[in-house]
């Protein structure tokens, strides 16, 4: 009976172990928390939860967020940081820049930039934006699961800035760090 009894309390225990261990299902796409796959052996559910690694809880983000938009890598961002005519664009919010950033990034706020495009080379003629003489853009965030450099982007193509001066670096904070490059903290 003592042998039942010890017995039912760890598969308790362990129950109670598997619920706490039970992670929180990120988004995927969109709203989606789940993605199915059909296989061979049938439907296999792809579900994302929080790691280490995966740092923030936005949701995958397209590698092009707009037509005529350039996907980059670390090797374009590194180009960009010496080309005269480029300006390496951190659109995080303030807290995460503080947290660190990219080397000789400029800040910009995603919820921002729409109406700061002459900082990128634009002026504001008869309330629009002439956007004619605008800087190629290296834009960036946290990384591939976050939405506010695409977001910026969508503003930006929307009010003028032309989406072929736009780099768009996918990979963001998380992938920059996640190689090892350097990062610089309190830079505004």
């Amino acid at each position: 009976m003592l042998k039942k009894l010890l017995l039912a309390a760890g598969m308790a225990s362990l129950a109670v172990g598997a619920v706490a261990e039970e992670k929180e299902l990120l988004r995927i796409i969109g709203e989606d928390k789940q993605f199915v796959v059909q296989t061979k052996n049938g439907p296999f559910v792809i579900t994302r939860t929080m790691t280490p690694c995966a740092k923030n809880k936005g949701w995958l983000q397209p590698l092009i967020p707009v037509p005529g938009v350039h996907p980059v890598t670390e090797i374009e961002m590194l180009h960009a940081m010496n080309d005269k005519d480029s300006m390496i664009v951190d659109m995080r919010e303030p807290d995460d820049r503080i947290k660190g950033t990219i080397p000789n990034s400029y800040h910009i706020p995603y919820t921002l930039v729409a109406g700061r495009l002459d900082e990128l080379g634009c002026a504001k003629n008869a309330g629009k934006w002439d956007c004619s003489k605008a800087k190629k853009v290296y834009a960036f965030c946290n990384g591939p699961v976050c939405p506010q450099s695409p977001t910026a982007i969508t503003a930006m193509v929307r009010d003028g800035f032309p989406a072929d001066r736009i780099y768009y670096y996918r990979g963001g904070m998380l992938d920059w760090d996640a190689l090892g490059f350097p990062i610089v903290k309190d830079e505004f």
